[in-house]
Formats: structure tokens, C-alpha cells, sequence
């Protein structure tokens, strides 16, 4: 198993199933240019994962990409995690495209960007949750945790790879927004409304900072909208950036059903 400190600076080993039929999916739907290059598969787990590996095979004919079974000693040397079940891929990098005033979004959409998330694993369980709650697209700033996308990918449950992404300055990306009709919404405390008293209809671009440094007071000037989430009791914390997200994105979802 490959060192704590080498787990977030790989980006092209996929680990398990899940992951590998999400880079598959996003190729079949033209959301991602990623491609596999290879499948490992360790030789204790094999004769277990029959069905996914006629899968797989099946699967090559289409992409072009090779499958080979390997020592499970060697194939603990690639991994970071334990779960993946003896499958793994190594895939070319993503393409992220610049957001733009070009760029074609969706008439009554839902957008989110998410900054200052310190972890990749918990960067993944945010898209995870934003995925399940509707969101269109996923804004990153271009300091983002995509250059761990093996890590991202599996703590998203293969989400990262099947949801549009776009990279864009944070203000800049609101101004797009705000002329293609969307409302913009910041979450922060000062001046701000609860979210459970505040219309929050399509289209829509939340924006949610890291719970250290927040959101910059030059881009909540942009926004149309500053909410709040409301906490019962006592509570002088902040909740961390992904629980915020995801919060926020089901309030959100609850509201447009």
C-alpha cells in the first residue's frame, strides 16, 4: 500500500469497481475525455469478481485498454485504500474546461463551487452528496483536489467522474453566472438570512467556503443572497464546508421539487 503522503499526489490509479465503471460511464456519455490505460487485477481476487471482470473485458473492446492479473503483493503496492476488491485501473489525466461566458449551462440549473476544503477525502464525499441532491455542474477554483482525482473518485462513490466539472475564478465565475440569469447565493453569517426562510429557486449558483477562511468579503459582494444555516442551541463552531454543501444542496433540492 502506497504511503500516506503519496495518496494525494497521484491521479491516474483508480481503485475498485465503482471507479472503474464510473470513468466508463462518464466515456459512454461524453462527460469526461479521462480514459483507461490498463486494469489490475490481484490474483487472490480473481476467481471472486468473475462477473465484473467479463465486464471489464467486454468493456475493452470498446476502449482499447488492457487487463492484467498481478501478485496481490504487488498490487498492495499500488493501492492507497483496502476497498477495492482486487480491481483497480490506471487512467489517463481529465480535462477540466474553463468556465465561460461561452460556455452552454443549463436554463434552470443548479451550480455549485466549493472552496477551501482541506482534504481530498472529504472533497469527494461533497461531490457525493451534491450528486444525490440534483447539482448540475461543479465549479472548482483552480486550487482544487483533482490532482488526487483516485482518492476524490472513490470517496465520491465514482461521482467526481460522471458530474460536469469546470474551472473558473471564484468572482469571475459569479459574474458568468449572474448574466446568464442565475441567482447567486453566498453561505456566511454576516448580513446573512437563514436558508430555511429564503426562496431559493433554479437557476441557481451556491457558493460555499472552507470553514477556516471562509468566503472573501469581495466576492459576497457579488452575490444576490447571503444564508446562513440555523442550529439549535448553543453552537460557537462551524460546520465543516462539505456538511454546509451538502445541507444547503437537499434545502435547495427540497425547494425546486
Amino acid at each position: 500500500m502506497r504511503k500516506e503522503e503519496s495518496r494525494f499526489s497521484d491521479s491516474n490509479i483508480f481503485e475498485g469497481m465503482i471507479s472503474i465503471r464510473a470513468i466508463l460511464n462518464a466515456s459512454d456519455n461524453n462527460i469526461s475525455d479521462r480514459r483507461i490505460k490498463k486494469v489490475y487485477v490481484s490474483d487472490d481476487k480473481a476467481k471472486k469478481r468473475s462477473k465484473e471482470l467479463s465486464y471489464i473485458k467486454a468493456r475493452s473492446y470498446d476502449y482499447g485498454y488492457t487487463i492484467e492479473t498481478i501478485p496481490a503483493e504487488q498490487f498492495e503496492e499500488l493501492t492507497v485504500g483496502n476497498t477495492h476488491g482486487g480491481l483497480l485501473c490506471e487512467a489517463t489525466d481529465r480535462t477540466i474546461p474553463s468556465l465561460t461566458k461561452d460556455t452552454e449551462l443549463k436554463e434552470k440549473g443548479f451550480y455549485v463551487m466549493i472552496e477551501g476544503i482541506e482534504d481530498p477525502y472529504n472533497f469527494g464525499y461533497c461531490i457525493r452528496s451534491l450528486y444525490a441532491a440534483g447539482v448540475d455542474g461543479i465549479i472548482l477554483t483552480p486550487r482544487n483536489w483533482m490532482s488526487a482525482a483516485g482518492v476524490v473518485c472513490r470517496a465520491s462513490a465514482g461521482t467526481s467522474e460522471t458530474v460536469a466539472l469546470y474551472q473558473c475564478d471564484s468572482i469571475e465565475a459569479s459574474r458568468i453566472f449572474k448574466e446568464k440569469g442565475y441567482s447567486v447565493i453566498c453561505s456566511d453569517i454576516k448580513n446573512s438570512v437563514s436558508v430555511y426562510e429564503t426562496e431559493l429557486k433554479f437557476p441557481l449558483f451556491l457558493i460555499v467556503g472552507g470553514e477556516k477562511r471562509g468566503i472573501t468579503s469581495s466576492l459576497l459582494a457579488e452575490c444576490d443572497k447571503i444564508v446562513r444555516l440555523d442550529y439549535k442551541g448553543e453552537f460557537n463552531n462551524a460546520l465543516s464546508a462539505a456538511s454546509a454543501a451538502s445541507i444547503l444542496a437537499f434545502e435547495i433540492m427540497r425547494q425546486n421539487l
